[in-house]
């Protein structure tokens, strides 16, 4: 067992509570991208948050350190209300985000000379921090001399430069080649394992299952729209971690069957397509590649271990996972502890011919998709059973960002349009039903 997990914990933050909504004012209404978080970061201890696209994982930092505003809640920094920016905290961010004016040097030090540290004090810590973090030699390089690890080998010295109690990191690897980040990640570990560094704890963001096992003493799972905690998992391993161990592989796969479960569930929730309501967030694959998962997991006899899966394929989670989600809410497939097993419809959508998998996928979406079922009635509704985007966009404003609503209704038409339920005109940007429309066209012929 870790040292740091036997000690007893002191919350260095806690978020009681916690939402964050964004209003759109001119309907009355509001996106709401966290809701009712609760959570607490102790010492000596090593949290990933983990989650899909559009769960709020980057939001949720940017509370815990300052740079973003709960809605409602409270956020709590050593038992004391945060205010402002959280000065024990220190972020990584995805991009490198340095000044590419400045010497490498000169990036690091910016902080420390911001708080009022002396310049000889800062050069002092920041020559430092380079050294620790293996960039000695580098201190007056500009930024566009440096590779990508070593760009963001900067971006944690320029962190770990400000000595935080608490090291909050934005999916640090995920801009790097996969040897970079494993040698980055387990030097990373490393100095903080061995306390070569003075933080206390680790905060990490991560799309990555493997990589929050491999990384973390306790896993954060978030599910989206809004984004909220799904579950926790506290990962008993010691390390180093042997990613091909029977017990890592055990990890994966329970937290991969959360992540994926949220479809089903809310799926299973038999709500009225016309009602207010939160719509389905629908994940943003095609239905060829939808096609393709299916038809492979028939070829492995209609079940396959999601890990193995992901990487058999060379996938991320983050790419993985929408295919299976897509599969579970149109009934296709069900994640089961780690696994993902075709249904009888979904090995019927398979073997038959197009003409009949097609009518499969109608069945399916409009049994299953909240937000095509809506499209297609309100076209029914219509006297001239042809409506325009907009009207559809306005509804998925009152639930997404701006942006978000754009991708939904992308995602409805594509599947709308492959199970031939409506049509739709790319330069009107108008949705139609194709009886409608022949019905028209031999009006006017006669």
């Amino acid at each position: 067992m870790n040292e740091r997990m036997q000690k007893k914990t002191v919350p260095i933050i806690e978020l009681k509570g916690v939402s964050k909504w964004y209003e759109v004012q001119e309907k009355s209404a509001k996106v709401v991208v966290l809701d009712n978080v609760n959570l607490q970061v102790n010492e000596h201890e090593f949290v990933a948050i983990l989650g899909p696209s559009g769960s709020g994982k980057s939001t949720l930092l940017r509370i815990i350190t300052g740079l973003v505003k709960p809605s409602s809640g409270e956020v709590l920094y050593r038992g004391s209300p945060l205010v402002g920016l959280n000065r024990g905290s220190a972020l990584v961010f995805q991009s490198f985000a340095l000044f590419p004016w400045l010497t490498v040097v000169e990036n690091v030090e910016l902080g420390l000379i911001a708080r009022g540290v002396s310049p000889k004090e800062a050069r002092e810590r920041a020559v430092s921090a380079l050294d620790m973090i293996g960039l000695d030699g580098f201190e007056e390089a500009l930024p566009r001399e440096l590779s990508g690890g070593m760009k963001q080998r900067v971006g944690f010295a320029r962190a770990l430069v400000m000595q935080p109690e608490l090291l909050c990191m934005d999916e640090p690897f995920s801009g790097l080649d996969v040897l970079t980040a494993e040698n980055l990640r387990g030097e990373l570990l490393d100095l903080w394992l061995e306390r070569k560094i003075p933080t206390l704890s680790m905060l990490l963001v991560t799309h990555s299952i493997e990589e929050a096992v491999y990384m973390a003493d306790r896993v954060v799972v978030l599910w989206q729209n809004p984004g909220r905690i799904a579950d926790e998992f506290k990962i008993g391993l010691s390390h180093p971690r042997d990613r091909k161990s029977p017990e890592f592989k055990r990890y994966v796969d329970r937290i991969y069957t959360v992540i994926t479960r949220q479809a089903e569930v809310e799926t299973a929730s038999k709500l009225k397509p016309f009602t207010l309501r939160r719509f389905q967030k629908l994940p943003h694959v095609h239905v060829g590649a939808l096609s393709g998962l299916l038809e492979l997991l028939e070829e492995k006899g209609g079940r396959s271990d999601i890990y193995a899966l992901e990487a058999e394929l060379g996938l991320e989670a983050d790419e993985l996972v929408p295919l299976t989600e897509a599969a579970a809410i149109l009934g296709f497939a069900q994640v089961y502890e780690g696994d993902i097993l075709l249904t009888e419809t979904g090995k019927a959508f398979v073997s038959s011919d197009i003409l009949e998998s097609k009518e499969i996928f109608r069945q399916a979406v409009e049994n299953n998709v909240v937000l095509i079922r809506t499209i297609v009635q309100s076209l029914k509704t219509s006297a001239k059973k042809r409506m325009r985007e907009e009207f559809f966009l306005e509804l998925l404003e009152n639930h997404f960002t701006e942006e978000e609503a754009e991708r939904q209704l992308d995602t409805a038409i594509d599947w709308g349009r492959y199970a031939e339920l409506f049509a739709y005109d790319d330069e009107s940007g108008v949705l139609y039903l194709e009886e409608a429309e022949a019905q028209e066209q031999s009006s006017v012929n006669e």
